[in-house]
């Protein structure tokens, strides 16, 4: 299976270096931005399985970004949300309510955490397609399993 791909996008560097170091030794290949409209560019361009985002971005902010996402992929590409500006739960409940973030973690983070909901968020993702059943197996299978109408007899 390839490498599952990860857009972390941060306009702080040695954020951005720490949170690759961090996902590069847990196996995901890794594509960087600095700014919330390089990282709009590089998603369209190279459809990674998930983003990781500051909320503070210059040039298209982190909430909005994230917010585009959600709406153009309708939840299907996971965007978590770490940041050292926004902190307080009212700020995370918009995030995911109102923005459509997966996640969200404040700055400093908890790493296994954040590793922890990363490999969550994908591998359910991965789960999910590798599941579903073909539509036609499904459907015969349900028709073995229906009783055939017996037309001798009389229903009372």
């Amino acid at each position: 299976m390839a490498k599952r791909k990860i857009l972390i996008v941060d306009y702080d560097k040695k954020s951005l270096e720490k949170l690759t170091e961090l996902f590069t030794s847990q196996g995901f290949q890794i594509i960087k931005a600095a700014d919330g409209q390089a990282a709009y560019d590089i998603y369209k361009k190279e459809k990674p399985d998930l983003m990781l985002i500051e909320a503070m971005l210059p040039k298209l902010h982190g909430f909005d970004l994230t917010q585009k996402i959600y709406s153009e992929t309708k939840g299907a590409i996971p965007v978590v949300i770490v940041t050292g500006l926004y902190k307080g739960p009212q700020y995370k409940n918009e995030a995911i309510r109102s923005f459509g973030a997966a996640d969200y973690f404040e700055k400093p983070y908890d790493k296994e955490k954040l590793v922890s909901s990363i490999k969550n968020l994908l591998h359910d993702e991965i789960d999910i397609k590798e599941e579903l059943p073909d539509p036609a197996s499904v459907i015969a299978m349900i028709s073995e399993m229906i009783p055939k109408k017996d037309s001798s007899k009389k229903r009372n």
